[in-house]
């Protein structure tokens, strides 16, 4: 009996060496004896995967928001349903605006009863480029608002200024506007109606803009009311960006890009006898005065701006390749403008007739231009093609002098190759040389431009004045265009005035 004991004690004691514990129960589907882990179904896969992908999109959702709120803060602030505008007026007093030397263009000061009123050093001078505040914005009150109402200056100054319940002092906005610029082209317009615009083609900054008939911002809450009830008043009509005018002889800078895009940029080949006027398709063209030019190459048609050459010019050109150059050179398109504006037009396509294809090329006809537009191209052509996207402001500053952001120059678009704009600058500086332009001949600088006369209404010989151009001819630093509404002749009236604003600008 105790040897069966013994016997099965030893077989007991026949455990794996070293375990110290019995022998282990095995599940016998899992001989390790680990509990297996529970198999997900089709349905919670399906689960899942849609709770991560609705996650993943929240993510992406709040990725994005948050990206685009600090990409268009100045448009999200600037929305009318966005309450955020006023809590800023309340908060604070509105900045000031400073011209390019520093000179102040527009401020914020307290009456005598503690309410803010904007009160603008210059009266007329910048009326439509710095606009008004008031019943509204316009220009560069309305362009740069958001940072005139904000105020960045230290917190514990904000602070104290609670306390007090004073405002705190707005940011200030300093302009690309030139006051002597300014001056000289408002003063050389005189009493006529028109426009003026003046910038840097390299840059796109904008040094002058001068718009007439004019007003003083201040007075707007006391002739507002007036101009309500006046349907024909265009006085506050910024004419630079909103007057819509008949191009004239400056088209011929579009129907000449058209030409050279169609004959491999080559004027070679292009000869044409001028008797002073040029039939056909039951149409006659009649050149300026009815003069006979003669003989003429390309070069000679554009520099004496002769309607008979450019209408022959015109009807030979395939016009679904001059309607794509049209396109490219903006004309119906979205503009890089900083101000509000109105887009140019141009009736053509594969079946508009040939007789008002002979107008369309000569600037008359159904065509309608704004002088900015005009001035975008003559810029490109200054800068080898590239449009440089136009403003108005250099930086904004705190009243305590302090950056908070600053605009720097950046292309909009390349509207022609820089083959082209040589082409183009090199036909405008013989406008200069030996055209209609010659007036603009000086020891300063040289020059190069298009002049136009824009026949316009019922009565015959009534026309705009034309001019844009740029200088130097060769290293252009300032373009300029002009309009002179019921002027003339643009070589007799506005080349003139481009005159004494390169005097002035090469001073």
């Amino acid at each position: 009996m105790k040897m069966d004991k013994m016997d099965k004690m030893d077989k007991m004691d026949k455990s794996p060496a070293g375990s110290g514990t019995s022998k282990r129960r095995t599940n016998p589907k899992h001989p390790t004896g680990q509990k297996p882990k529970p198999r997900r179904t089709g349905l919670q896969r399906q689960v899942m995967g849609i709770t991560w992908f609705f996650v993943s999109l929240f993510v992406a959702m709040g990725v994005y928001i948050s990206y685009y709120a600090l990409a268009n803060e100045v448009e999200l602030a600037e929305n009318p349903y966005n309450g955020l505008q006023q809590i800023l007026m309340e908060q604070n007093s509105r900045g000031r605006i400073h011209a390019n030397g520093g000179e102040i263009l527009a401020d914020s000061i307290m009456d005598a009863d503690g309410v803010e009123e904007r009160v603008y050093p210059y009266g007329k001078l910048f009326a439509h480029v710095v606009g008004f505040a008031s019943h509204g914005r316009s220009g560069i009150e309305a362009a740069a608002n958001y940072y005139l109402i904000n105020s960045n200056i230290p917190l514990p100054q904000k602070a104290e200024n609670g306390s007090a319940g004073v405002k705190n002092p707005g940011d200030s906005v300093y302009s690309t506007l030139r006051v002597d610029l300014q001056e000289t082209a408002a003063n050389a317009m005189g009493v006529y109606r028109g426009a003026i615009i003046i910038s840097e083609p390299h840059t796109g900054r904008i040094l002058a803009m001068v718009s007439k008939p004019d007003f003083d911002p201040e007075k707007i809450p006391d002739i507002w009311e007036d101009l309500l009830k006046d349907d024909e008043s265009s006085i506050l009509l910024n004419r630079v960006t909103q007057g819509l005018y008949p191009p004239g002889s400056t088209f011929k800078i579009f129907t000449a890009l058209g030409y050279l895009r169609e004959h491999d940029g080559s004027l070679d080949a292009y000869s044409f006898n001028c008797v002073g006027h040029f039939d056909a398709y039951g149409e006659r063209i009649n050149c300026f005065r009815n003069i006979a030019h003669g003989n003429e190459d390309f070069e000679y048609s554009f520099a004496k701006s002769c309607n008979s050459s450019f209408a022959n010019i015109g009807v030979s050109l395939d016009q679904d390749g001059l309607e794509k150059t049209l396109d490219e050179l903006l004309f119906g398109a979205d503009l890089p403008s900083p101000l509000v504006y109105n887009k140019s037009s141009v009736d053509l396509d594969e079946d508009t007739p040939k007789s008002e294809l002979m107008q369309i090329t000569i600037g008359q006809g159904k065509t309608q231009i704004t002088p900015q537009h005009l001035h975008m191209v003559t810029s490109a052509i200054a800068n080898g093609g590239v449009l440089m996207r136009p403003y108005l402001y250099d930086e904004v500053r705190t009243e305590n002098g302090s950056s908070v952001k600053r605009i720097g120059d950046s292309p909009a678009g390349r509207l022609m190759s820089t083959k082209e704009a040589d082409e183009l600058a090199a036909l405008m500086q013989a406008v200069v040389l030996s055209g209609t332009a010659t007036r603009l001949q000086s020891d300063k600088y040289t020059a190069a431009g298009k002049t136009g006369s824009a026949e316009y209404g019922n009565v015959k010989g009534n026309s705009h004045a034309w001019f844009t151009g740029f200088a130097p001819a060769d290293e252009p630093r300032i373009a300029v265009t002009i309009i002179i509404e019921g002027g003339g002749s643009g070589g007799d009236y506005a080349v003139p005035i481009a005159a004494r604003i390169f005097d002035v600008y090469f001073k």
